[in-house]
């Protein structure tokens, strides 16, 4: 059990038969009352996120959270095929499980995959940020220089993303997998 006094930024949690990671939280102390805590979770198996509000002190069960490395292999139909790196074993995630990371994978990324009482399969943890090839853009046109102008690209995986014009086809841009944006042209 964990107070929500010792709430960390995500931590994963049990709350109401569901496994939660706490993304944001604040202790407040009202002038009148007992304190409480503020918190935004994100439910680990449908992806929703909610605002809870719990008292000061209150206790929640902990949600033990297995991580383990595995290589992103290839699509079979509406579900992706996973292998330890370790011990080669294979397993298969559906589409609507990794919908919004599946813009970032590439065969042969190694990824984390999160289980939850080493069965069930939450999904995949990717890097903050990754390096992608840009494999389609239009060329820069000489003179067309605004300021931070921005034009599309598709990189490897098939994401559209928002690049500087200098960017060209070929080159491979560092993209941010929280929020899909370009960061910066890699090195």
């Amino acid at each position: 059990m964990i107070s929500t006094n010792d709430f960390k930024t995500g931590q994963t949690i049990l709350y109401e038969g569901n496994i939660f990671v706490v993304l944001e939280f604040l202790h407040v102390k009202p002038g009148k009352g007992g304190a409480f805590v503020r918190t935004k979770l994100k439910n680990l198996r449908s992806g929703s996120i909610t605002d809870v509000t719990f008292n000061a002190g209150t206790k929640v069960e902990r949600a033990q959270i297995d991580k383990i490395t595995m290589q992103y292999l290839y699509a079979d139909g509406d579900k992706h095929v996973f292998m330890n790196t370790e011990s080669y074993e294979q397993i298969d995630i559906p589409n609507f499980q990794i919908e919004h990371e599946l813009n970032f994978i590439y065969e042969g990324l190694s990824v984390e995959v999160m289980f939850y009482n080493n069965s069930e399969i939450l999904g995949v943890l990717l890097p903050d940020k990754l390096a992608l090839e840009v494999v389609e853009t239009m060329p820069a046109v000489k003179g067309d220089t605004k300021g931070n102008a921005l034009k599309d690209a598709i990189l490897q995986t098939g994401y559209m993303v928002k690049v500087p014009m200098f960017i060209e086809q070929g080159e491979k841009v560092i993209v941010n997998t929280n929020d899909g944006t370009y960061v910066s042209r890699d090195k």
